[in-house]
């Protein structure tokens, strides 16, 4: 790899991701959602936007597709709406932005001959857990609009891989956190809450399991699965390989906080009965076996340095909202 774009650049994992590549000399475009007012996300406020080519579009629009990946060998391809919450409110707008992006996404790569395409997928294409730990070949069951859009989006890029040939690698997180995550995802919700001197907090279902890994280790799991000889048109997870409770893991953010809690049940945090995702615990074997991949932070050292961003930049948490 040498000429890199990213897909999603200004987002979560995105902005992350690109800031790695750049500090590790590639030559990257960023490619980011266009508005009026010529936001770029997260790089807005990066030590490297002036090291990257910043180029706005639409990940629904084949044409700046194309052009944004003109003169690249490589894609990661990250742009997804990812909010499972408004996935019931807009299931078609899931589709449009996470099968149909995907497609532009692997037509454009297929057209320019692109050398490797990196598809970003999700734990929760698994479902609750049918085994554990969660491997590759675990089915795929889509209990949420938005899981079912990006099983799509795997199947879809997979068929490229078997019909044209298209060197596409799926990389598959489980739950990743850390700085510039979504204010409505668990663990910025519980920081953001404790932070603004909420001692009763709002939160939804305590009881299903999650594993979790802080966003520098996933987005050197991109790089790493990338840089792989193998896995094309292949899965690979991305994951700690354990899992704790969000109730226990409440608990935990307000003991490394130093503050005690109470939790009240918020009926509009809770997802349907039938689509909540009980159980996430990653294998990682697959990764570990292919790859150098090994995590850097504890959940304990990625909470702390989640909740000292969080702490300096509480004016971007409305914690008196809750918005899907």
């Amino acid at each position: 790899m040498k000429n890199i774009l990213v897909t999603g650049a200004g987002g979560f994992i995105g902005s992350h991701l690109t800031e790695l590549l750049v500090e590790k000399g590639y030559n990257v475009k960023a490619f980011v959602h266009y508005n009026s007012w010529n936001k770029w996300g997260w790089l807005d406020t990066s030590a490297v936007k002036n090291q990257v080519e910043i180029i706005t579009g639409d990940i629904r629009d084949f044409d700046s597709v194309f052009a944004a990946m003109q003169g690249c060998d490589s894609v990661f391809h990250l742009a997804a709406l990812i909010g499972i919450p408004y996935s019931y409110v807009s299931p078609q707008a899931y589709i449009k932005t996470n099968i149909d992006g995907t497609y532009n996404v692997l037509q454009a790569a297929r057209q320019l001959n692109i050398e490797k395409i990196m598809v970003t997928s999700t734990s929760e294409t698994y479902g609750t857990a049918q085994y554990v730990p969660i491997d590759e070949l675990h089915p795929m069951v889509g209990q949420s609009p938005y899981s079912a859009t990006k099983i799509g989006a795997d199947q879809l890029a997979i068929s490229y891989f078997k019909s044209f040939d298209t060197p596409v690698k799926i990389v598959r997180p489980f739950n990743t956190y850390g700085p510039r995550q979504s204010a409505r995802a668990i663990i910025p919700t519980v920081i953001s809450q404790i932070l603004a001197g909420q001692n009763s907090l709002k939160l939804g279902n305590l009881t299903p399991t999650r594993d979790l890994t802080f966003v520098k280790d996933t987005a050197n799991g991109f790089l790493e699965i990338a840089n792989a000889t193998g896995l094309f048109g292949e899965i690979t997870n991305i994951g700690m390989s354990e899992e704790i409770t969000i109730g226990d893991l409440v608990t935990l953010i307000s003991k490394l906080i130093g503050t005690e809690v109470e939790i009240i049940s918020d009926e509009q945090r809770i997802r349907p009965d039938k689509s909540e995702v009980e159980r996430l615990f990653c294998n990682n074997t697959k990764i570990k076996a292919n790859t150098l991949w090994t995590p850097s932070y504890t959940l304990e050292t990625g909470l702390m340095e989640t909740i000292e961003w969080i702490r300096k930049n509480q004016s971007y948490f409305k914690t008196d909202i809750y918005n899907v």
